[in-house]
């Protein structure tokens, strides 16, 4: 029947016309059931009752039915909302870098150190509602996708920015995938020396190589690694969030009772005093490191587009519904930050560890130190998926681009909640061995994570979210909008550079007394 129709429209140009007008309006109809009544009601009436009218069931049943899972752009329907958008937030921004803040607050005191903290977070949280405007081209509701970072910047950017908004958001992506892997390997170790400590006392020094807890965080990642997309993490991300809040409650309460034991804080205005064991130098490099670990304990803008793409259609649209997202996440994270820094300061003073659960602030109860060196490597398995997801789903979409008929890449095969194929499991485990190598050369988590949050909250967190604002929304150039929104740019520049500067002279200084593969 339907070949039967094709030829007689073929031969009836009017009548192809007459067609597609019908499919037009089946179409408009199959989006809009309250048309579909009106319709009904306003069909002619033959011998007073209505007459059925005429639809493309040929054409338009497969439509309808494709309409129940597929959103306006053909992929399969969004099913995210607020709260899994706030677990992957949480999940990417309560992350190791909280463990490194009381450290960081001792670096810069009591006046400074909580100032930074608020301030990086009202500048991430600013710029996050700047970016989440920029998820559609267009109409906030109807406009045109864009599904990644770099798409947001190619839409409303172009040019060779898109390029280095490419290099640096993925560079920094598997940076923080080394970094992760340096830090759960820590947690590993930390509770192998717990027990050595609590049985053997303090004075045993308890050695042992990071390396053997790299490979095996490593092994579990190429598992995870195998879960297809963004899509269906969400599960995982909700388990990290909560493990996320289990050891910054528990470092929150550790600090609050070794105050209380020491018979009050052991802090300064100023942070940690020069004298013999600190000089004016390294005061001040590790005061902009401290910048560095704030900004990395925030960063989280490198991922937004990438969740909010997660999100189901509206209304309402994307945007709001990641706005708030992005408030509860960052409000809450803020809260944790500011307990947990500034009580592990107040606890441990200038000796505050750069990693307040794994460098021996606390001995006991030990058990309870395992459970909170636990609940960081199971957020860390989550949290490392969150950020390495985009990684692979740009590496795939350009594999499947180039070589479309490829077997190796496009044949699949789902084994319970993991859809396999061959391309897959080889790029992705030769990813993930890559991070742990690369963590085996570089275990230096203060270090690192300074860097990282450094050379990244510039570009990523502040110049490209608000040049895209203002191209898409058309700020005029010179006005108190577009000044004001400059300036905050130029200002964060400055932070990174000074930041980056502090980080990396630490880094130079361990290289100085490390040998690979011997932490």
């Amino acid at each position: 029947m339907a070949t039967f129709r094709a030829n007689s429209l073929s031969r009836n140009p009017s009548s192809l016309s007459q067609a597609h007008s019908e499919v037009v309006r089946a179409n408009s109809l199959s989006r809009n059931p309250s048309s579909l009544s009106q319709t009904r009601s306003e069909a002619p009436r033959a011998n007073g009752k209505p007459a059925v009218v005429p639809l493309e069931v040929s054409v338009e049943a497969g439509n309808a039915k494709a309409d129940e899972w597929l959103d306006e752009d053909g992929r399969p329907r969004r099913t995210g909302t607020f709260w899994t958008a706030s677990a992957h937030i949480i999940t990417a921004v309560i992350g190791s870098g909280v463990l490194s803040l009381a450290w960081a607050i001792a670096q810069l005191g009591w006046v400074a150190g909580p100032a930074a903290m608020l301030l990086f977070a009202f500048v991430t949280y600013y710029t996050a509602t700047l970016l989440a405007e920029c998820y559609r081209t267009g109409d906030p509701e109807t406009g045109k996708r864009n599904y990644t970072y770099m798409d947001a910047v190619r839409a409303n950017l172009g040019g060779p920015k898109v390029v280095l908004c490419g290099v640096i958001q993925y560079a920094n992506l598997v940076g923080v995938a080394i970094g992760y892997t340096i830090a759960s390997s820590i947690s590993m170790k930390a509770i192998r020396r717990a027990g050595c400590f609590h049985t053997h006392g303090h004075g045993d020094p308890c050695k042992s190589s990071s390396t053997p807890y790299m490979i095996l965080f490593g092994c579990v990642q190429i598992l995870f690694s195998q879960i297809k997309d963004f899509d269906e993490i969400w599960w995982l991300s909700i388990v990290a969030a909560v493990m996320s809040f289990t050891y910054s409650s528990i470092g929150l309460g550790l600090g609050i009772v070794q105050t209380i034991s020491n018979g009050g804080s052991k802090d300064s205005l100023t942070g940690v005093s020069i004298g013999t064991e600190v000089t004016s130098t390294q005061k001040i490099w590790h005061s902009l490191q401290a910048f560095g670990d704030i900004a990395f304990a925030y960063s989280f803008s490198n991922i937004l587009i990438e969740i909010q793409d997660t999100i189901k259609a509206p209304p309402p649209s994307e945007a709001k519904v990641m706005k708030k997202a992005t408030s509860l996440s960052v409000a809450t994270t803020t809260i944790f930050y500011m307990l947990c820094g500034c009580m592990g300061y107040a606890a441990f003073g200038d000796d505050a560890p750069d990693n307040l659960l794994t460098g021996f602030g606390f001995y006991e109860p030990f058990w309870l130190l395992d459970v909170a060196n636990v609940a960081i490597v199971v957020h860390l398995v989550g949290a490392y998926q969150v950020f390495c997801q985009p990684i692979f789903a740009f590496v795939e979409r350009r594999a499947a681009a180039a070589w479309p008929d490829s077997g190796f890449i496009a044949r699949e095969l789902r084994v319970g909640p993991f859809v396999l194929s061959l391309f897959r499991l080889t790029w992705r485990t030769a990813f993930v061995c890559a991070t742990t190598v690369a963590a085996m050369l570089l275990p230096f988590f203060g270090d690192v994570v300074g860097l990282l949050g450094a050379v990244s909250f510039w570009p990523l967190t502040v110049y490209f979210p608000v040049e895209m604002y203002i191209k898409q929304r058309r700020v005029p150039r010179g006005s108190i909008r577009w000044i004001c929104l400059q300036m905050l740019s130029v200002t964060c520049l400055f932070v990174s550079i000074a930041a980056a500067a502090g980080s990396i002279a630490d880094v130079v200084d361990a290289l100085k007394v490390y040998r690979p593969f011997s932490g």
